[in-house]
């Protein structure tokens, strides 16, 4: 079997899910790796056949997203040629992670594909929302990825194609310890900001995961990291507590090793949002923003208690259950579609 899998690189949660999930999916057959994006931190250590800029996104140090650069970068000509010129009818299962130009794509050609992960968690209306939903956030979680058939991933099984997290084998397998430090990964937020919100916070230790730290460097009660997998790995298996954004694989390790987190969701990213409003009905502690009230916060919630989520499912089940469905659903589609001729003018035009 000829697979195309195709990953979002707007973030590192994505690459993570793929480092995970990747050897078991090559037992399934040949697996041919699509990009797309330049978020990613992270190096998913495996060969990439197809790669794109895709729609990278920007943020403020301040925790925002920023509309006008995340704009000002798209290429809508570019994106449409990669679209046509990428060979998704030459593969007997299209997996997208949220992928974009594969769904124009597979559209375009009428190819059936299968929207594998997070985000197609959210075409169930039961999937946690925050108390003010977003028209132009529900609108891109529904329609920027689009498939013929969908398995979500997600905290907890809101509906019946949704799957439980894909958790690191490394993080499966660890000794959970607590050596009296807390860890953060806020990528929205530059080095300086976070320096003004936890040097204050002495005698508490923080490792804090940052885009801009090549080398360990030490500020005060701050020792700034690079975004490595090992380290933060470590971390997270060592540290008293996770303070992280409002991201699916963070959270859904730190809820498996069972430590206390704290989620500040992204400014403007509506799916963190979501994801922020599930984990705070879940109990997890959930911040707007870093501001003049976190020490307050934070001295409420390092005294308070992890949240017990119990989570025994192993990736092999999940990549079974994916392949099940997914092969199905594809061959009843394409007998269903078999006479039907490609219209490319699917595809925009600007």
């Amino acid at each position: 079997m000829k697979i195309l899998y195709s990953v979002q690189a707007t973030g590192n949660g994505h690459i993570s899910r793929a480092i995970e999930l990747l050897p078991y999916l090559n037992e399934y057959g040949k697996v041919d790796i699509f990009l797309s994006g330049a978020n990613s931190s992270l190096d998913l250590n495996f060969p990439v056949k197809y790669r794109s800029k895709g729609l990278s996104l920007f943020y403020t140090c301040k925790g925002k997203l920023d509309y006008t650069k995340t704009v000002l970068a798209l290429s809508p000509l570019r994106l449409r040629k990669e679209a046509r010129d990428l060979p998704v009818e030459s593969y007997d299962l299209v997996l997208n992670d949220f992928e974009c130009i594969t769904a124009m794509a597979c559209a375009a050609k009428k190819i059936p594909s299968v929207n594998f992960g997070h985000q197609a968690s959210f075409y169930s209306s039961k999937t946690p929302r925050p108390e003010v939903k977003s028209k132009i956030g529900e609108w891109i979680l529904k329609n920027y990825a689009r498939a013929s058939f969908y398995v979500g991933l997600h905290f907890q099984q809101y509906d019946d194609f949704i799957l439980p997290p894909v958790i690191k084998k490394e993080i499966i397998g660890a000794q959970p310890a607590d050596k009296d430090f807390f860890a953060v990964y806020l990528p929205s937020y530059c080095e300086n900001i976070m320096e003004k919100y936890f040097h204050p916070l002495v005698p508490n230790r923080f490792h804090i995961f940052s885009w801009q730290t090549k080398n360990i460097k030490h500020s005060g009660n701050i020792t700034f990291m690079p975004v490595d997998k090992v380290l933060f790995n470590e971390a997270l298996v060592s540290c008293s507590g996770i303070i992280t954004g409002g991201g699916f694989e963070t959270p859904a390790e730190a809820l498996k090793l069972e430590k206390k987190l704290m989620v500040i969701p992204i400014s403007g990213q509506y799916e963190q949002q979501c994801n922020a409003a599930a984990l705070e009905q879940m109990g997890i502690k959930k911040l707007d923003k870093l501001d003049d009230d976190f020490t307050g916060h934070f001295n409420d919630w390092a005294q308070s208690k992890p949240v017990q989520i119990k989570y025994d499912h192993s990736t092999v089940d999940i990549i079974a259950n994916v392949m099940k469905l997914s092969i199905a659903h594809v061959t009843e589609s394409r007998n269903n579609l078999a006479h039907e001729e490609f219209d490319l003018t699917l595809l925009p035009s600007q």
